[in-house]
């Protein structure tokens, strides 16, 4: 296992990862000829004018940047409101991807009413690009935290507090047929760094709705993140989540990427195989019952992880 580094910027587009997966490694993803699972329709109506008549953007470096999207702090100007300004290309590699971002959209405006899901404030259409000004998340990513020093890395005490937070939030998101596929640190935002805020989740662009009677195959995910049944190419369920959430706990716990390899066929070998360490250097401080959590969800049988709900709570109930 290697640590996680704090190297390069976020990226969350649909591209081939190579090398050790680090900060925001890239996302990997064999798209097939006719995308499913992606939403269509919108409420947001689609502002056409100049996004700088209504919005100043902020001097000093990016939120976050990605290959195809880069986010923007930014000031509305008529309220001097904060703002996070996501600009995406809808052109990409010499498709139209602009149904995917709709899709996006619609997940967002769907979540609107859900306190762990990032805001969708409005949205500008320019020939080139959509932009989604979306709630600012002051606290930045919970990645910052996961590599920090150990006196200033968070403890389990926040660890649970914000797991739960995530736990309401995917369950929300589930309910309503939507799997995020790519939870990771980098996608986890808090509101604030000090006094430690709550997270907001965000980046739907790898997302699907996934109905009962429907299978859906796709290669896609961040490679120390991604479930044994995207590396199979078994159908996709809402369990892949959950396996995600699980290597999130143990980075958030330890700063340790579990299955992160020198190169990204050693990170998906580790995953297949399972190999996976609770060392005592590694879980001095780490309670029993959290470890158990991660073990609940570090299975290969999605039948186990289905009942996530029921059976992974109680562990986090121990507070």
């Amino acid at each position: 296992m290697i640590p996680l580094e704090k190297t390069g910027a976020g990226d969350s587009s649909p591209a081939a990862a190579s090398g050790p997966a680090v900060r925001g490694a890239s996302v990997l993803r064999r798209p097939p000829p006719q995308v499913r699972g992606l939403l269509t329709e919108i409420r947001a109506a689609l502002r056409i004018e100049p996004f700088q008549d209504a919005y100043t953007l902020s001097p000093g470096r990016e939120l976050g940047r990605g290959k195809f999207a880069v986010v923007r702090k930014c000031i509305k100007k008529d309220s001097g409101k904060e703002f996070a300004a996501k600009f995406m290309r809808k052109r990409r590699k010499g498709q139209d991807c602009r149904m995917e971002i709709i899709h996006e959209i619609a997940v967002l405006e769907l979540a609107q009413d859900n306190p762990w899901v990032i805001n969708l404030h409005e949205v500008y259409e320019t020939p080139s690009e959509m932009i989604l000004v979306l709630e600012y998340a002051a606290g930045g990513e919970i990645f910052d935290q996961c590599v920090a020093d150990r006196d200033e890395a968070f403890k389990e005490k926040d660890v649970r507090r914000l797991m739960r937070q995530i736990l309401e939030g995917v369950h929300f998101l589930h309910t309503h047929d939507v799997v995020h596929l790519d939870l990771k640190p980098q996608n986890i935002l808090l509101t604030s760094d000090s006094p430690l805020g709550d997270i907001k989740i965000v980046d739907f662009g790898l997302s699907r709705i996934m109905k009962n009677s429907e299978e859906l195959r796709e290669i896609m995910g961040t490679p120390e993140y991604v479930a044994p049944e995207i590396l199979s190419y078994d159908p996709i369920s809402m369990a892949t989540d959950m396996w995600s959430i699980g290597v999130l706990t143990y980075v958030m716990l330890t700063g340790i990427s579990p299955f992160l390899g020198d190169n990204k066929q050693e990170t998906f070998l580790n995953i297949s195989q399972m190999n996976l360490s609770f060392s005592e250097e590694e879980f001095d401080v780490v309670s029993e019952s959290a470890i158990d959590f991660i073990k609940a969800l570090l299975v290969k049988k999605p039948d186990v992880n289905v009942c996530l709900y029921t059976e992974i709570e109680p562990p986090l109930k121990n507070v």
